[in-house]
């Protein structure tokens, strides 16, 4: 079976298929850009994938300018070298280019090009978004190189304040880019780490959406369709990296997670960004160990949700059943069962379990997330004992 191709129109304008890279020209004037800066990561920069891009853009007769000063966790310094680069250049809007890093930066260089006043203005609380000038904020086309984040139809970008080294996330409705070109063929060259990395971040992504408390249907149900191709395909792009079909599979997945987490997120991500950003561990990674022992700890609030959700994955055993799935698929992909395997040690379990109750998404967990809480948590993921997470 080959990748199919397809346009859609939500939650904005996706061109998905192998080889639609090559509209990106075409994109960018739709965008109503002609002098695009490309952002990306420094790793990224470095490889054939993005001088070729870079070259679609030049031989359709447009100038194109570079920025790759992105850290695989970005920083508030990233983002404000790329608006000086951004307004140095004289650019009207940006490609973000690459996996989650490069795609936020990205958007949030085109967010802040326009804009007088600091970054963290712009935090997402409450209606902060508003005092941005929206007039100030330059058009995006996002293109990803990963199949995790979904960055590339977010209306926000995460950043670490490297004062407080806390994960803060950016917010405004015009953030979301005006065209994502979703090509497969973008991500055969990731590793499998880094495949079942980032493919564990849409899990995440699709799990927390699903089992947040809020009510969305169209969002929840979205999320159900995305832990199903998931399930069905993160191995199968871990153990072969050119399987196409289940690269497309997987970008759609990580795209739908994305769209779904309006509905909210939680515990996973509330602990996963205070160890990313104390640590400097891989974000989807860090969401990988963390989610058996979170769902056991949520299991009084989701237990009837998962048991459902389980019967539509045709996963036997209800909870018990899913629970154990995930454990599956994280041991097929290489994920570690313990913080302790990406290098995480006690000393910081108090100042992490006060991050994470603060963290934006911890309000969306189904069973409210308390210091104590977290800190069991944490000490569950760091021992390796999923039993000990359970409430």
């Amino acid at each position: 079976m080959s990748t199919p191709t397809a346009n859609w129109s939500y939650p904005t304008a996706i061109r998905f298929g192998a080889g639609r890279i090559k509209e990106l020209a075409e994109a960018c004037r739709a965008a109503g850009i002609t002098r695009p800066l490309l952002v990306t990561d420094a790793g990224l920069a470095k490889l054939p994938i993005t001088a070729a891009t870079m070259d679609l853009v030049k031989q359709a007769g447009g100038p194109v300018a570079l920025f790759a000063n992105v850290q695989p966790n970005p920083v508030e310094s990233n983002v404000e070298a790329g608006v000086a680069a951004f307004r140095a250049g004289g650019h009207d809007g940006v490609i973000a280019f690459g996996g989650g890093s490069g795609l936020d930066v990205g958007k949030l260089v085109a967010f802040m090009a326009g804009q007088s006043r600091p970054l963290w203005d712009f935090e997402d609380i409450g209606d902060w978004w508003t005092r941005a000038d929206p007039d100030g904020i330059a058009p995006i086309v996002a293109v990803p190189t990963t199949a995790g984040t979904g960055s590339e139809v977010g209306r926000a970008g995460v950043v670490t304040q490297e004062s407080t080294h806390t994960k803060k996330v950016i917010f405004h409705p015009k953030m979301m880019p005006k065209v994502v070109i979703c090509d497969p063929e973008l991500t055969v060259g990731m590793p499998p780490a880094v495949t079942a990395g980032t493919g564990m971040d849409a899990l995440a992504h699709c799990l927390e959406a699903y089992c947040a408390p809020s009510y969305h249907p169209m969002a929840e149900g979205i999320a159900v369709e995305g832990l199903r191709l998931v399930f069905g395909n993160l191995p199968k792009a871990v153990a072969n990296g050119e399987d196409l079909e289940a690269r497309g599979n997987m970008m759609s997945a990580a795209a739908m997670g994305a769209t779904a987490f309006q509905k909210g997120l939680g515990a996973i991500h509330a602990l996963s960004h205070p160890v990313g950003a104390l640590y400097n561990t891989h974000h989807g990674t860090t969401n990988g160990v963390f989610m058996p022992y979170v769902l056991a700890f949520n299991r009084p609030a989701v237990e009837g949700k998962i048991e459902r959700l389980a019967g539509f994955l045709e996963i036997s055993g209800g909870f018990d059943g899913f629970l154990a799935a995930v454990l599956d698929i994280r041991k097929r992909t290489g994920i570690p069962h313990s913080l302790k395997e990406l290098g995480v040690d006690g000393s910081k379990e108090k100042l992490i379990a006060e991050m994470a109750i603060v963290d934006p998404t911890a309000g969306g967990n189904p069973v409210p997330l308390t210091k104590d809480g977290s800190k069991k948590l944490f000490e569950a993921a760091l021992a390796g004992d999923v039993a000990a997470a359970a409430s």
